[in-house]
């Protein structure tokens, strides 16, 4: 009899079958999942409705705002999930709790997030690490301790520490000067002195010229010209993303051959390389150079795309979550403007990866990556001499995508055209909004 009372219990926020007590209060998996990763990624949504939406398991995802607005309604506690974002939660004696429409408020809206959010972090909750000039990639995708900040780096002021800038500049630094650059890059992030321009090191000018030498930037050259009136079907639609990702991966290969350090790494090594980051490489190029065609002719050809009932009811927890995850990374890139010298060096710290299991040549690949991570450090900090942040920003982005293409895996082949037609959809609007000034909805519908 237990048995059976247990398993007819109903999760109090979609009604899906429940699976335990889950932050204070009886759930399942995809309501527990849902309600962590939004506080601990601080998401905004918005409800293009009345903020009285259907909550059944068919309709849940279809509007995040009034699920995630039903889960502290219902009690759910914010407080029980772990501050690291990892499995488990904080106390597991902690229950339900009833809280004020006023901090509900607070939370829909993002004030609460606003004024606890750390200043460097930006969506990451646990799920992947951040990166630094080793990768940062530690076995089980903890963060890395040598991570995102430059001040934790003993990083000088034009963004080199004193030791590799004696093996990369061959110039060496007086042992009674090797404090003060901690002492000016701590008066800059604090706001006491102003950024002054700086010219580029020499050796990092060439080697810039080198990455975009290797890149192919002209226009994806697949066809996504569609009639007006014509209806696109999920096959169709399948077929071509089919293309374009095999046009892609084409460009990878060829940039692999185009490398300046091509001679240095076995045909063994390229091979393990791309085969663990390929699909990085294509996300990465899709939210940078290609950003165009994606998010504008590709999103006008999935904007034909109508899924069906069974289609959106089928849709998986894991859709959703790679689905919000590139949305808010797209809206990270649309934010930081990300230049073609940024996107080349970023593309080659992503390549070299050591931490890849069967390489050959670890050391070196280890010796390459640092390289290009100065090399990008001191080309963003001599171009954006105004934006102390961005360099860590920008190689914050880097993890996320990693964890993004890990995510991506998991999600049935069958659920991949309105997977992107979501996130194309989304992202449009995304661009439209921020020139009308309102905010986007989120959502899985079958309306364009």
């Amino acid at each position: 009899l237990c048995n059976d009372a247990a398993d007819q219990r109903t999760c109090l926020i979609c009604g899906d079958r429940a699976t335990g007590l889950h932050y204070g209060i009886i759930s399942c998996e995809g309501c527990k999942g849902f309600f962590k990763r939004s506080i601990c990624n601080k998401r905004v949504y918005r409800c293009s409705r009345d903020k009285n939406c259907e909550m059944s398991r068919k309709q849940r995802n279809r509007c995040q705002y009034c699920r995630l607005l039903k889960c502290l309604q219902m009690g759910m506690n914010r407080k029980a999930i772990r501050e690291d974002g990892m499995p488990g939660g904080r106390n597991k004696s902690i229950g339900p709790v009833q809280i004020t429409e006023e901090e509900i408020e607070r939370i829909m809206t993002g004030q609460e997030f606003k004024e606890d959010a750390p200043e460097h972090t930006w969506g990451n909750n646990g799920d992947s690490d951040h990166s630094s000039p080793s990768n940062g990639a530690s076995e089980g995708n903890q963060p890395s301790p040598a991570s995102t900040l430059s001040s934790n780096r003993s990083v000088e002021m034009n963004g080199y520490t004193a030791a590799l800038r004696d093996q990369y500049i061959n110039t060496s630094m007086s042992t009674h000067y090797q404090l003060l650059p901690h002492l000016f890059s701590y008066a800059a992030q604090s706001g006491l002195l102003t950024p002054q321009p700086r010219s580029l090191y020499p050796q990092s000018h060439p080697l810039v010229l080198q990455l975009m030498a290797a890149e192919d930037l002209s226009p994806l050259s697949t066809p996504m010209l569609i009639e007006d009136g014509y209806k696109v079907t999920q096959v169709e639609l399948f077929a071509l993303l089919c293309r374009l990702a095999d046009e892609l991966l084409f460009r990878q290969i060829s940039w692999i051959k185009k490398l300046p350090f091509f001679c240095e790494l076995s045909i063994e090594d390229y091979t393990c390389l791309l085969s663990s980051t390929w699909q990085e490489l294509i996300l990465l190029s899709c939210l940078t150079i290609y950003s165009a065609q994606i998010f504008g002719d590709l999103a006008d050809v999935t904007a034909k795309y109508t899924p069906s009932d069974d289609e959106l009811q089928g849709f998986s927890e894991d859709g959703m979550e790679v689905m919000e995850r590139l949305i808010y990374l797209f809206r990270k890139f649309h934010q930081l403007k990300i230049s073609n010298e940024e996107y080349a060096c970023m593309k080659a710290i992503n390549f070299l990866n050591q931490d890849i299991r069967g390489l050959s040549n670890v050391s070196q690949l280890e010796q390459l990556n640092k390289r290009y991570w100065y090399v990008c450090q001191d080309y963003t900090e001599y171009k954006y001499p105004h934006q102390p942040k961005r360099f860590p920003e920008i190689m914050m982005c880097l993890p996320e995508i990693r964890c993004i293409a890990g995510k991506l895996v998991n999600v049935p082949l069958e659920q991949l055209p309105l997977l992107f037609k979501a996130v194309l959809h989304s992202c449009k609007s995304s661009l439209t909004s921020y020139r009308t000034g309102s905010s986007p909805c989120v959502t899985v519908s079958s309306g364009n």
